[in-house]
């Protein structure tokens, strides 16, 4: 028995750590060569810790340990350029491209009279233009291919906005309207587009947040309610791993321009 995603390729940001990784696992699991990005180095203005190279060197071993093959670099997906040159040099050495997976995103949690145009400035180009720059360096690759699955990660926030985040908000409900309007367009060269939106995963911008729950009580109690969701703890980033593999594989081929939740209820509390 092969696996769901046999003999695809599958770029990913964002893949030193956290739900990129666990996404380059899954695929690797599942029969996928992998092309590999990471920042690995601080953003200005992000307070938890930065990926770092040899973060992104351990999902290097650990997709090669699963027996596939995996090309990796660093780079910003604020840069479209250095995107494509290692889009272009991983479908070169990988032999095509069939999936990508926009995962590389920051959050700048603070009231909105503490947000600078600086603050809103990173989070939408790294979450948003870096979403289109990720689409853009590796479409051509699959519509040359015959089609293929790409998959944006967005948010619960991205469906229902959430307080103290509004360059979060801004950028992935942008998320969720570019991943319907690159749907649209592409569906005719047989390539679907669709988006995942995790609730609170296991990762550090999300323990950021926890961190700062108790001033953002003192800030307004009235509003942090809104971070409440059905099924009680936090989610491992497996969970939405499951849920890529998924819009990745075969399976739903006839899925396209569907923002797929998986946060425990929240975007529906």
């Amino acid at each position: 028995m092969t696996g769901r995603v046999q003999g695809k390729v599958a770029f990913i940001t964002g893949a030193a750590r956290g739900q990129g990784r666990t996404h380059a696992l899954r695929l690797a699991e599942e029969g996928a060569d992998i092309i590999a990005i990471d920042i690995a180095a601080p953003v200005e203005g992000v307070m938890y810790p930065a990926s770092t190279n040899e973060d992104l060197k351990e999902t290097v071993r650990q997709v090669e340990a699963l027996g596939r093959r995996i090309v990796s670099d660093v780079a910003d997906v604020r840069d479209l350029d250095s995107l494509k040159t290692l889009v272009d040099r991983g479908v070169s050495e990988l032999g095509h491209l069939d999936i990508i997976v926009a995962n590389a995103g920051v959050a700048i949690m603070k009231p909105w009279n503490e947000v600078t145009p600086e603050i809103l400035r990173t989070v939408i180009d790294v979450n948003l233009i870096g979403a289109w720059n990720s689409v853009m360096a590796g479409v051509e690759h699959l519509i040359s291919g015959g089609g293929g699955s790409v998959i944006l990660t967005s948010s619960s926030n991205g469906l229902k906005a959430g307080p103290f985040n509004l360059p979060y908000n801004a950028s992935k409900f942008g998320v969720t309207g570019l991943m319907r309007s690159f749907a649209m367009e592409l569906a005719k060269q047989k390539v679907r587009v669709n988006s995942v939106h995790p609730g609170a995963v296991q990762t550090m911008m999300v323990s950021q947040a926890a961190e700062m729950f108790e001033r953002f009580n003192e800030v307004n109690p009235d509003l942090v309610g809104m971070f409440s969701q059905w099924i009680p703890g936090r989610m491992p980033p497996e969970e939405i791993s499951n849920a890529v593999l998924y819009l990745a594989s075969d399976e739903s081929t006839w899925v396209t321009g569907t923002a797929l939740s998986v946060d425990g209820g929240l975007a529906n509390y």
